[in-house]
């Protein structure tokens, strides 16, 4: 499917397990998890050497899955780094386990995988999520919060989040952030964006 949407890159499937799992299961997962890896690799160079393939230049990203557990996780990212994957993406984080638990992770996950390769943070979208998994060493995210967010007229600001539809910013004619100088702060008020959501545009 990947293929014939012609796709830059292409994530090779994998199990992400619930949180919280067992050792056992997340050993059996990325187990798993390796031998359709393995499997996608194959099938990717398979396509790759058809006349019709859209893509023959789409790369393959493998995903690192263990769960919150530091040796598994450690084990499978050296077992795909192995496989000279054009990226890596972690998996398995922000699916309920908390930032504390997913920074520990992080704070060695993107380490054990490949400098010259770009290292994808699956699933987050908060800003502080991001700016705390970069300076861990992520390059790449990917998540439905922020235009979910934006659909339902949530701005995030350093001050936290705020419900620009709420009726209080109907005659609020200050900017979402006083101190801040990018476009949308210095040209438009509060009032301005809250009529915009209210027409839906």
């Amino acid at each position: 499917i990947q293929s014939n949407l012609g796709s830059t890159i292409a994530m090779a499937f994998d199990e992400c397990v619930e949180n919280p799992a067992t050792y056992d299961y997340a050993r059996k997962s990325i187990d798993r998890t390796t031998r359709w890896l393995k499997r996608c690799q194959a099938e990717m160079k398979r396509l790759n050497s058809l006349d019709d393939t859209i893509n023959k230049n789409q790369l393959l990203f493998g995903i690192n899955q263990g769960c919150t557990f530091h040796d598994l996780r450690i084990e499978h990212m050296k077992t795909i780094a192995d496989l000279n994957l054009d990226g890596y993406a972690i998996g398995g984080l922000a699916v309920g386990e908390g930032q504390e638990i997913m920074f520990k992770v992080l704070d060695y996950a993107p380490d054990m995988l490949p400098e010259d390769k770009p290292r994808y943070l699956m699933g987050v979208g908060r800003p502080d999520d991001i700016v705390g998994a970069v300076l861990r060493g992520v390059d790449m995210f990917d998540c439905v919060m922020p235009t979910r967010s934006g659909r339902t007229s949530q701005a995030f600001t350093s001050h936290g989040t705020i419900n620009i539809r709420n009726a209080r910013h109907r005659e609020d004619y200050r900017p979402l952030e006083a101190e801040c100088d990018c476009p949308l702060c210095k040209n438009y008020s509060r009032a301005y964006i809250h009529h915009l959501q209210k027409c839906n545009e």
